[in-house]
């Protein structure tokens, strides 16, 4: 079985401490085959993420790594953009000549502010709703690859406000997985859910990713969107499993933002 790893942080994001090079070390060693770096991103001055990441010393990185591990692990350069269907114009501008294979995005913050406060005055209904109507606008509109943890809302809620109900919510999570599937943008397992304990789920929900299938989406990422070398890869077996049950057979990789499925059981 080819393991990937499509979501992982080092101290080229904002909130991580992680070495590049320990993080391939880390990942050969759990007999992970490919990785990609999917560093934080936004163009915005007002958020956590701009201004932190120096593109010349991240490729740089990347290529020494590519080198040192050529044979054990193939290495991918990604990014994890912050509400990129704001600033269009802007992101353009940064990365049109970016040698990058993969982009995430994803809605960390609304009408800039932290998920975690933008809830902290609303019924539990409102503040996913809300939220995943922000989600429908990125997906709709942003030139990204994969939508990244789909219901992230839940990371915030879930101990104060519980999870949110897929049937309630229905209607505003199909709208975006047709929206995803009607532009070629695919969706990701981010196992990190697993390892909070105020979650204990993966994102998105079982109930999502089998909707996702139902309605004809193919393109799946899988990632620990872990921030340190340590836990490069985890829960990414119940990934896979969680894909199978959901009824898929692939699972994606990217070349020049171009995807590559590849057979969870070969």
């Amino acid at each position: 079985m080819y393991v990937t790893e499509y979501h992982h942080h080092t101290n080229h994001s904002f909130d991580s401490k992680a070495d590049m090079e320990a993080v391939c070390k880390e990942a050969i060693s759990k007999g992970i085959d490919e990785i990609c770096f999917t560093e934080h991103y936004s163009v915005n001055p007002n958020l956590p993420t701009y201004g932190h990441i120096d593109f010349d010393r991240y490729f740089n990185q990347i290529k020494s790594c590519q080198e040192k591990f050529k044979g054990e692990l193939t290495i991918k350069a990604g990014i994890e953009l912050c509400e990129p269907h704001l600033m269009k114009e802007d992101y353009h501008d940064v990365l049109h000549n970016k040698e990058l294979d993969f982009i995430l995005g994803s809605v960390h913050n609304i009408e800039e502010v932290k998920l975690r406060t933008f809830m902290s005055d609303k019924e539990n209904e409102a503040a996913y709703r809300r939220y995943f109507e922000e989600v429908y606008s990125l997906v709709s509109s942003a030139d990204i690859d994969v939508l990244a943890h789909l219901d992230l809302m839940k990371r915030y809620a879930m101990e104060a406000k519980g999870n949110y109900s897929f049937t309630d919510l229905q209607d505003i999570l199909q709208a975006i997985l047709q929206k995803a599937i009607e532009r070629g943008i695919g969706i990701e397992i981010n196992t990190s859910g697993l390892s909070n304990v105020k979650v204990g789920e993966a994102f998105p929900t079982m109930e999502v990713l089998k909707l996702y299938k139902n309605l004809g989406g193919e393109i799946l990422t899988i990632g620990s969107d872990s921030h340190r070398a340590d836990t490069v890869g985890s829960h990414l077996d119940d990934a896979l499993e969680m894909a199978k049950q959901a009824g898929f057979d692939d699972v994606y990789t990217f070349v020049n933002r171009k995807p590559l499925a590849v057979k969870i059981e070969e």
